[in-house]
Parts: C-alpha cells; sequence; structure tokens
C-alpha cells in the first residue's frame, strides 16, 4: 500500500489593519499619537505617542483632566474622523462595533465615491435586500377596460 500524507495549510489571515492618527484630548493638553485599527475587530494597536513621555507622565487617560479620545483614518488628503473608546482598566484603545461599521461606510463613501446603500446592497442587507419586491400591477377585471369594435 502507498501512504499518502495530505497538508492542511492554513490560509494567512488577511491584515486589515490601517494606520490612524490618535488624539486624547486633555483639559488643557491635546495628546498625538498613531496606532493601527484592525477593521475586523475594531481593535487599535501599537500606540506610540509624540511628543508625550509616558515613563514619566503616565497614560494621557489616567490623568483627571482627561476628556476623550478621537482618531482619524486619512486616504489621499481625505479623513474620516471617528471616536475612540478607551478600557480604563485594561488600556486598550478600541472602537466600537457601531462606531467601526461608520467608519468602514463613510470611508468608502470619502475615499472610493461608494455610498452607504451600494455596499448594503452589496452586503445583502439594507433597504434594497430587505423590501419584498414591488407588487406587479393587476390585471383588468373581465369585462372592463377598453372594447374594440
Amino acid at each position: 500500500m502507498h501512504n499518502a500524507r495530505i497538508s492542511l495549510r492554513r490560509k494567512p489571515d488577511v491584515d486589515l489593519k490601517v494606520p490612524i492618527a490618535i488624539t486624547d484630548e486633555l483639559s488643557e493638553e491635546v495628546i498625538s499619537a498613531t496606532g493601527l485599527l484592525d477593521l475586523a475587530s475594531g481593535e487599535i494597536f501599537r500606540i506610540e505617542y509624540q511628543d508625550w513621555d509616558v515613563a514619566t507622565r503616565g497614560l494621557p487617560w489616567e490623568g483627571e483632566d482627561y476628556e476623550f479620545t478621537s482618531g482619524t483614518l486619512s486616504n489621499n488628503g481625505k479623513d474620516v474622523e471617528f471616536k475612540i473608546d478607551v478600557n480604563q482598566v485594561t488600556g486598550q484603545y478600541s472602537v466600537s462595533a457601531t462606531e467601526l461599521l461608520e467608519i468602514k461606510v463613510r470611508a468608502a463613501q470619502l475615499f472610493a465615491g461608494i455610498s452607504g446603500q451600494t455596499l448594503a446592497r452589496s452586503a445583502g442587507t439594507g433597504p434594497a435586500a430587505s423590501e419584498p419586491p414591488p407588487a406587479r400591477p393587476k390585471p383588468p377585471a373581465k369585462g372592463r377596460g377598453p372594447r374594440f369594435h
């Protein structure tokens, strides 16, 4: 008998991380950083602060004067701004599922000129996919309608 060896290779995951600018707003100061937004999960990785020493000052969101964090996704001079959530227990920056969907729709509209309705139709959701087809016109009842002599 011949022994056949089958090798199953896992396909590499698609990298859906895009570079973003991050802004932490404090009451008297704005802290800039960069990071990578995972478009699949909404998590933000590899945050690098500019002109902010974490070793001496701590993380921006740890201070009493921290207000909020926002992000910007840019492409060819066009920007999409969005809210970033900070888990103050773990320090993880992320965007909510709702915000992530909004980012994708706005980015597609702005960067590629694709409308939200077109995206929804191609995904099989939205008004075009969920509405029943229009009703067919009913034929006239017998004995009604124009008569030709």
